[in-house]
């Protein structure tokens, strides 16, 4: 059987190029080329701009039916910060994120395999310039290929412990807020009866969901840095094991829809992650004007 021939029809609208990979099964779509580059003199004041004016960028990549409700993308951006190698912004199904482990650890072989630095062996260092800072990430490379990458993350703090919020439907519930690039709260999994690794997803994700909007309406978040950086991303619903035993730990993350240092005056840590990423492919993307749908929708 030959080959079939397609050739796309004419295009009124904007077309977008995009390479996929995932982290351990979290996908992340990044933007190779079609989107404008944002406005601002810093990696914030981009974020800003990208979200009052160029929203439709993440509505057409990360919703349906070009994406789906747990898509995750990057668009690459001009650094203000002279180490920075890489700028990004991350985005979602519900708008833009400060700080996301899995999209830096496929950065960071997105990085060496396309150029954007020299690769060197054992390991290529990359500075990626994150919303919540500079990233700096350290890819393996052996034979011509990356791949594992490990990162150190920005300085992590507690905002506050035991911190009681009045959250519908579960009464009074007593929540710590940290921050490691994004700000959430963590509670136990037991205050609701539930168990993180036996619960139905759907109980674990309508509890996170209830504790973020109290805390989002009961709490003030501040960030020594800045205020672009002050507020909740979301829930860890945990285990409630204790978190300095050498056991293993379970959590579950809801979000969207040792070193000592400070932050501020914060004590602080800088956390060490380290993960593998993997290609699933790349894609053009079309935008029809008679496309009802063009600018995407979200399935629920």
């Amino acid at each position: 059987m030959s080959a079939l021939k397609f050739r796309l029809p004419p295009n009124d609208g904007p077309v977008l190029s995009v390479v996929d990979m995932h982290t351990g099964g979290e996908p992340l779509r990044i933007v190779l080329s079609g989107a404008p580059v944002p406005s601002g003199n810093t990696l914030l004041e981009k974020r800003r701009w990208v979200r009052e004016n160029m929203d439709w960028v993440r509505r057409v990549l990360m919703l349906e039916p070009r994406g789906h409700q747990d898509m995750y993308g990057a668009l690459l951006v001009p650094s203000e910060e002279a180490d920075a190698q890489l700028g990004v912004l991350f985005m979602h199904n519900a708008g833009y994120s400060t700080m996301c482990g899995h999209a830096v650890i496929a950065l960071g072989r997105f990085a060496v395999d396309y150029g954007l630095v020299e690769p060197q062996g054992p390991e290529t260092p990359i500075n990626i310039h994150c919303p919540c800072g500079l990233v700096r990430a350290y890819v393996s490379y052996s034979g011509g290929r990356s791949g594992k990458v490990r990162f150190q993350s920005v300085p992590a703090f507690t905002l506050c412990t035991d911190v009681t919020v009045d959250v519908p439907g579960y009464g009074k519930v007593v929540v710590d807020i940290s921050y490691g690039g994004a700000f959430y709260a963590f509670v136990s999994a037991e205050r609701f009866g539930l168990d993180v690794c036996t619960s139905r997803t759907r109980d674990l994700v309508d509890a996170a969901a209830a504790v973020s909007d109290a805390v989002k309406a009961q709490v003030t978040i501040s960030h020594p840095d800045s205020e672009d950086l002050a507020f909740l991303y979301g829930t860890i619903i945990t285990d409630g094991k204790d978190a300095y035993s050498e056991e293993p730990t379970a959590n579950i993350c809801v979000f969207a829809d040792s070193q000592e240092t400070v932050c501020g005056d914060y004590k602080a840590v800088i956390v060490e992650v380290s993960g593998q990423a993997h290609y699933t492919g790349a894609a053009t993307f079309t935008l029809e004007s008679d496309d009802p749908l063009k600018d995407g929708f979200l399935l629920k």
